[in-house]
């Protein structure tokens, strides 16, 4: 199944991905997204000062303001699956 990182503090979303079947690291530091394929995140400090750096070439979903099933719907079509 597809690595996802998922943000610390999204443990709603982390046991939802779970659940389905996905193999979820939680988003500590900027180095626990190796290996990972897609990436959640809350989106609450994204881009600030309009510089974005992205650790992870695969996607990456912003939660804020999504339920755990729409974040996993996001994944599951960003995924391919």
């Amino acid at each position: 199944m597809p690595r996802v990182g998922v943000e610390e503090s999204l443990s709603n979303i982390t046991s939802a991905l779970r659940e389905k079947g996905y193999d979820v690291i939680e988003l500590k530091q900027e180095s626990d997204v190796q290996g990972c394929e897609c990436c959640v995140v809350t989106g609450i400090d994204s881009n600030v000062m309009g510089m974005s750096d992205t650790s992870i070439q695969g996607p990456v979903i912003e939660a804020n303001g999504l339920s755990a099933d729409e974040v996993c719907r996001q994944v599951e079509q960003r995924m391919g699956k």
